[in-house]
């Protein structure tokens, strides 16, 4: 009787190892339905710019003194007007999002000495046509 219990157990082993490669088998069924869909994904077109940012405005007399006085899109304004602050050394050391403004940003700040960069943009937009 001790050697059918053996054979018992034995057989109850196997068979735990067939059930490990039956999940083995769903496992690879899985990856195959992932790169299915892979090929299915779609390609991703380019982004247009947005015609507001791009349509040239006017920047006046303050605003010009520091960025120039040809009519240009909001985005270059913004990177003439961060050339500046960085070329002239603009920028809080200690705080870095806030903007020193020197006498030609006075002008454009309102007469505010300091600004915040997210201020910034607010108050350049007055100036602009």
């Amino acid at each position: 009787m001790a050697a059918k219990k053996g054979a018992k157990k034995g057989a109850a082993k196997k068979g735990g190892a067939k059930k490990g490669a039956k999940k083995g088998a769903a496992k690879k069924g899985g990856a195959k339905k992932s790169a299915a869909k892979k090929k299915t994904a779609k390609k991703a077109t380019k982004r247009t710019p947005n015609a507001a940012f791009m349509r040239a405005m006017q920047p006046d007399a303050a605003l010009s003194a520091v960025v120039g006085g040809n009519p240009m899109p909001r985005t270059e304004i913004t990177k003439k007007l961060w050339g500046y602050i960085k070329k002239n050394g603009l920028q809080d050391q200690k705080e870095r999002r806030m903007i020193n403004a020197d006498d030609k940003l006075k002008v454009v700040f309102g007469g505010k000495g300091k600004v915040s960069m997210f201020e910034m943009t607010k108050l350049v937009n007055k100036h602009i046509k």
